[in-house]
């Protein structure tokens, strides 16, 4: 396994390139008819983030027999600014304050100027994703036509404790993981890989997105604001995520009474209580389980690759990128 430095040293040197390749987009839409869009947008896109979505992609492309980075990063960036486009509608939707440690557009613009600074990043993104073969541009496209349906799914479901967990999968395969999924898909295509290859790719791009997505909301219950928005924010939004619909399954009579009356009232004077009855129906510890377990078939779909730095690489960071402040 490559050592930590090694690890850290070329994560930085990838996320280097993705951030120069973000500002030199930026720079060109600022010298054109969209420099007013991209003023609004870029302000949310070059606000940091780790970027996880774009080098997972690159890497996929390296471990699908890819050279250089160049033929990916355009595919790489289609993702990242397609990602923020979501956040941008997203905190619209649900009225956040902050994301990714600035305060969210349709705060400090409005809500029309963050409908339209999210629409150019939808149309930038797919732009750049439609610079590939047909196969691609129809994977990026049904991509984006299932983050709508998934963002419409989960709207119907807020406040709903007859939230299933297929409900809840079917949610968070359509907003996160299928875009790890497709993006990996692509990039093993870009690359020139076989079908055993590609599909290697995906289904790891699947299990990691599922990951990542579970421990987000994991951390809504247990981390803190480095994670670029208040603890607790899904909480407060009535949205259903993983440990809430296992403890109201789990648990009976007099406890998931008190469940259901905490969640529909949900103040932070409830925070222990919540916690408390989260850890009474053993709903932190079946979470992590089943993080663990999309880890461990991530890493199943991947060691069908040949070896090599690039699937070493996306070994580590998968379970870097999920096992962050968990």
């Amino acid at each position: 396994m490559l050592g930590p430095e090694t690890l850290h040293e070329h994560l930085g040197d990838l996320r280097s390139e993705v951030e120069e390749a973000l500002v030199k987009l930026v720079d060109t839409q600022m010298d054109g008819p969209a420099a007013a869009a991209m003023a609004l947008s870029s302000s949310i896109l070059l606000a940091g983030g780790k970027r996880w979505r774009p080098v997972l992609t690159l890497l996929a492309y390296e471990a699908g027999g890819g050279v250089t980075t160049a033929p990916a990063m355009d595919l790489a960036l289609a993702f990242e600014l397609i990602h923020t486009a979501t956040l941008i509608h997203d905190d619209l939707n649900d009225g956040g304050k902050l994301r990714r440690g600035v305060p969210t557009l349709h705060t400090t613009h409005g809500n029309a100027e963050a409908i339209i600074a999210g629409d150019h990043l939808f149309v930038l993104g797919f732009g750049l994703g439609g610079r590939y073969d047909r196969p691609i541009v129809d994977a990026v496209s049904a991509t984006c036509a299932n983050i709508a349906a998934a963002e419409l799914k989960q709207l119907r479901h807020i406040g709903d404790i007859a939230t299933s967990p297929e409900d809840y999968y079917s949610i968070i395969e359509g907003k996160t993981a299928g875009p790890f999924e497709t993006s990996c898909r692509a990039a093993g295509i870009v690359a020139g890989a076989d079908k055993s290859t590609t599909t290697a790719l995906a289904g790891f791009g699947l299990e990691v997105g599922l990951a990542f997505q579970i421990v987000d909301d994991l951390l809504d219950l247990t981390g803190d604001e480095a994670m670029g928005k208040p603890r607790g924010t899904d909480v407060h939004e009535g949205k259903m995520t993983l440990p809430l619909i296992h403890a109201l399954t789990m648990l009976h009579g007099v406890q998931r009474v008190r469940l259901s009356e905490i969640l529909a009232a949900f103040n932070d004077n409830l925070w222990d209580e919540l916690t408390a009855l989260l850890e009474s129906a053993g709903s932190f510890q079946y979470t992590h389980q089943l993080v663990d377990n999309h880890l461990g078939r991530a890493l199943d779909y991947i060691s069908k690759l040949p070896e090599s730095p690039a699937r070493r690489m996306m070994e580590e960071l998968s379970a870097l990128s999920v096992g962050r402040r968990s």
